[in-house]
């Protein structure tokens, strides 16, 4: 039980420290709103937000699993809508929070729009079920299994929700609760409604899937500058490489990505950083050392 309790309150505080940092990056966008402005409606007169999607996506990985009513379930199902797969417990506090702008935003674009819950919760679906009626969530629910949570990148934070276009592919992943209008202007851009805003591109480092922290030519909290172009290539492939010890059986780059505050990616990191550039120092001095007739 206690594991099970220390396990829930770091999901839900890494949620709320993700929603936090997407609160800053706003602000720092538009510095003249603050974090609680953040979540009003923007006044007309303000610059649209841009919609952000990936550059080249990858196919949402495929699962089938039963609802909570007994019927079979696969994003896969869905093909010619927008789906949004939404990781989330009944225990979660920003997770009940988000629930009612789920149930509007499936009722709004019911045509065009298929939102799925996968609850990963300890209780038993029928305890999980009672919660969905009394809440009234009108769309269906699966229970998550170590497979579709691996899946999507191990789901570090709740709730976390994919959103996945009409091909059947994942062009943005949303971890913490996020202001309804983002979702609603997604929804629209991949349907090809009208938006309030312009879409940009991005490659995926992390920021969707994990695995693609190998693309990244930065990450969080690593200072490179001190390193040459070919010296940063060479630390960032150990950090691809060698895993960090704090248990959470990441690379030390995909750490750095999925928790930010974690202090032993941080000194690893910057461990890897020394050695690189020490080694090439060393390199350097024996070199002319040996030039010199030493």
């Amino acid at each position: 039980m206690v594991n099970t309790n220390i396990r829930r309150g770091l999901l839900v505080l890494a949620g709320v420290f993700a929603f936090a940092g997407a609160l800053v990056f706003h602000a720092m966008r538009h510095p003249k709103g603050g974090a609680g402005q953040a979540l009003a409606a923007a006044p007309a007169s303000a610059e649209p937000a841009a919609i952000r999607f990936v550059k080249d996506p990858e196919l949402a990985p495929s699962f089938a699993a039963k609802d909570l009513t007994g019927k079979t379930i696969s994003p896969a199902d869905f093909k010619g809508k927008v789906v949004v797969l939404n990781f989330w417990a009944t225990w979660c506090p920003p997770c009940r929070e988000e629930i009612p702008e789920l149930i509007s935003l499936q009722t709004q674009y019911k045509d065009r729009l298929q939102i799925i819950g996968v609850s990963e919760d300890d209780d038993p679906p029928e305890k999980v079920l009672q919660f969905v009626q009394k809440a009234g969530m009108n769309y269906p629910v699966v229970m998550a299994t170590d497979q579709i949570s691996d899946a999507y990148g191990g789901v570090p934070a709740l709730p976390t929700s994919f959103v996945i276009d009409p091909q059947g592919r994942v062009m943005q992943r949303h971890t913490g609760v996020y202001p309804i209008d983002t979702y609603i202007q997604e929804v629209r851009a991949l349907v090809g409604l009208p938006v309030n805003g312009h879409v940009e591109t991005f490659v995926d480092t992390g920021q969707v899937f994990l695995k693609n922290a190998a693309n990244a030519t930065d990450l969080p909290d690593v200072d490179f500058s001190g390193l040459t172009a070919e010296q940063k290539k060479t630390a960032l492939r150990r950090m691809n490489a060698e895993g960090c010890t704090c248990g959470c059986k990441l690379t030390i780059a995909e750490c750095r990505i999925n928790d930010t505050s974690c202090p032993v990616s941080k000194g690893l990191a910057e461990q890897i950083v020394k050695d690189v550039a020490a080694g090439t120092a060393e390199q350097q001095s024996t070199s002319s050392s040996y030039e010199a007739g030493w």
